[in-house]
């Protein structure tokens, strides 16, 4: 079902309660505001839920696999237990297995450690840098930002097609992007690709927190994604697909957990047996808090109904879409149109402001958290701005001439957790800086546009 279907036929959820939602922040003009935390799409806040359940675990933490008192045993199960959760959240098939890291980065960097040899790999130059970057020892295909799904699905097509020698080939893609927040054709990108004989891995960073994913109805080969924009704490990580490659890889990382046997040889050597297993894969002392707050965070996504929770995000887009619609000076960024089916991620620029100093007027004067930058997805933000390639943005002035190109650009990102007041106050704020300018002198410290101390306008 699409996003727009899911909103128009369910009720609205009200927000998720979150950690830090009655966070105060000073304002550089005097006195304090609940801080607006409006950057989900770079790490999502903790949900309350989540929080609590890891609380409730911490007395019984123990070592995992390495046990035989209780403790151990109980973190054991519940880790196995987080392994099944996490499935099950995410469709997988009888067969696929579910291997936790520290991040998206990590499990792509994982997959692109057990490519087979000669393996082709096909990446569009819109991608995040996790998943644009790892393929270092592979023959990589990157492809042009495409301008609409049906583009996307062609332009993938015929590079397929194209490749020689025919052999093993991997596509790469993401869900919903990092900087417009539109969402891809994924289910015909995979039909594509095994058209073709390619693989096709699931960069869901972004989708999976705000959209339903299922490894088995996108008929996709591997899903990756973060707790850290799952609205879990920070480093945790899962990769979860097909097993064939994982199997017979080295393993990512050498150590104990692992492998399964290690003997000396008589010429003084070491025979190592590895694990066939998501262990193969998991060396060291595994993350056991980070992965339990993963599992939390899908239980409570699940229970809490991904129909409702789109619907009402459906519903904070077109309010901050339409706030921006209403400036004339501010351009949102766009690969596939204003009609693109889309998630809580909205990148633009300001006629005349530099981003950096647009966002630290947001912050400074209005408590609210916003994103500024290439969004770690360099290639994509400067097609869409235009700009030369080895442009390098810094903190600007806000008397820039009309028209002139933004070095980078301004992203507000929301989700589960986020209350009306946060959007209504971040539309407000735009309006007003671009129509009163700032109250407050700025200037550039470490590459950074910050408020100038006791330098008011």
């Amino acid at each position: 079902m699409s996003v727009s279907a899911v909103a128009a036929d369910s009720s609205v959820c009200a927000p998720l309660a979150v950690l830090g939602r009655d966070v105060t922040v000073p304002l550089v003009t005097g006195g304090e505001v609940t801080y607006a935390a409006l950057d989900y799409a770079a790490s999502a806040p903790a949900l309350q839920r989540v929080w609590d359940d890891v609380a409730a675990y911490a007395p019984y933490y123990g070592s995992v696999h390495r046990g035989a008192g209780y403790l151990s045993q109980l973190s054991t199960d519940l880790f196995e237990n987080a392994r099944t959760t996490v499935a099950e959240f995410l469709g997988c098939r009888e067969d696929d297995q579910v291997v936790f890291t520290r991040s998206t980065t990590d499990s792509l960097n994982l997959l692109a450690a057990a490519l087979p040899a000669d393996c082709q790999v096909f990446v569009f130059e819109t991608e995040h840098h996790a998943s644009l970057l790892p393929w270092r020892d592979a023959r990589v295909t990157y492809l042009n930002a495409p301008r609409t799904p049906g583009d996307a699905v062609r332009t993938l097509e015929h590079a397929l097609a194209d490749r020689d020698p025919y052999g093993p080939a991997l596509v790469c893609v993401t869900g919903a992007s990092n900087v417009t927040g539109e969402l891809w054709p994924v289910k015909e990108l995979a039909a594509a690709a095994h058209a073709h004989g390619a693989r096709i891995v699931l960069d869901a960073a972004q989708l999976a927190p705000h959209h339903p994913v299922s490894i088995d109805e996108l008929d996709v080969d591997w899903v990756a994604f973060s707790g850290h924009k799952l609205y879990a704490p920070f480093g945790s990580g899962v990769l979860a697909g097909r097993s064939d490659w994982l199997r017979t890889a080295e393993p990512y990382l050498a150590g104990g957990g692992a492998s399964r046997k290690v003997a000396r040889r008589t010429d003084g050597g070491v025979d190592v047996e590895w694990h066939d297993s998501a262990a193969r894969h998991e060396a060291g002392s595994p993350n056991v808090i980070g992965v339990y707050a993963i599992a939390a965070a899908c239980k409570a996504l699940t229970e809490a109904g991904f129909e409702g929770l789109v619907a009402r995000e459906q519903q904070l887009i077109a309010r901050v879409r339409t706030g921006l619609a209403e400036v004339p000076q501010v351009r949102v960024l766009s690969l596939f149109g204003d009609d693109a089916p889309r998630v809580g991620v909205i990148s633009f620029v300001v006629e005349g402001w530099n981003s950096s100093h647009f966002a630290a007027a947001l912050s400074a004067e209005y408590g609210i958290g916003v994103r500024d930058g290439l969004f770690c997805a360099h290639p994509l933000v400067r097609t869409l701005l235009g700009s030369d390639p080895q442009t390098q943005g810094e903190c600007g002035a806000p008397e820039a001439a009309p028209g002139e190109k933004s070095l980078n650009a301004i992203r507000v990102s929301f989700g589960a957790g986020t209350p009306d007041e946060h959007v209504e106050r971040f539309v407000r704020a735009v309006k007003e800086l671009v129509a009163d300018g700032a109250r407050w002198n700025y200037r550039t410290e470490d590459g950074r546009c910050v408020p100038d101390t006791g330098a008011a306008v």
